[in-house]
């Protein structure tokens, strides 16, 4: 049976500092380089045949600290901006707080918690959908029904992508689905790729 493992990389300078980050390459900061070693320390039993990643930086850096914690550097490793995290336009780089101030705590909300609002000049979770799933179709989905064990290390938002197809989530249930940096989920797939079991690890 193949196994989908999927990991949100670990805290980034920005998560610290309660920014907006999108598609700015922001790099972990020193809490996300310890969860992301934490979670390779939680794979190092689990078989992992393929990597893949997106383009950004926080999420290839928890991938080399993750592999190199597991023991499993000889993995090989694909990143697509694909799998970026959502965008959020003329919001990033702003702090959530004065974000609020500028544009009023309700109308933010809307463009957090929304499925299909995006913020200004940026994507909603429909939309971060609209580009994950078929990178996921085309180059995950093949290597899964081959029997492959697959890593997804990504962000909270292309990873509720992920979730939304592999669980048959409607939009209304992928909004309360809370990802966690640096916690591995692991799925156990059947041969139709149906989910067997569902295991979150925490350290």
């Amino acid at each position: 049976m193949p196994t989908l493992i999927l990991l949100r990389h670990g805290e980034s300078q920005w998560n610290l500092e309660n920014r907006f980050t999108g598609w700015i390459d922001i790099d972990l900061s020193p809490k996300g380089e310890a969860e992301a070693l934490a979670a390779g320390e939680l794979l190092k039993d689990k078989p992992i045949d393929v990597v893949f990643t997106s383009a950004l930086i926080r999420a290839t850096h928890t991938t080399d600290l993750t592999l190199k914690a597991a023991g499993k550097q000889n993995v090989p490793i694909f990143g697509d901006q694909a799998l970026n995290e959502r965008h959020y336009g003329d919001l990033q780089g702003l702090n959530k707080a004065e974000t609020a101030a500028r544009y009023g705590a309700e109308q933010v909300h809307i463009w957090r918690r929304s499925y299909d609002v995006p913020p200004p000049n940026g994507e909603s979770l429909k939309d971060t959908r609209a580009r994950v799933a078929p990178y996921f179709d085309e180059f995950i989905l093949p290597m899964l029904k081959s029997g492959k064990n697959i890593l997804v290390v990504a962000h909270g938002n292309s990873l509720r992508a992920l979730i939304m197809f592999v669980e048959h989530l409607t939009p209304e249930q992928i909004l309360k689905t809370e990802i966690a940096t640096g916690i591995p989920i692991i799925y156990e797939l059947d041969e139709n790729l149906n989910i067997v079991s569902k295991e979150v690890l925490t350290p």
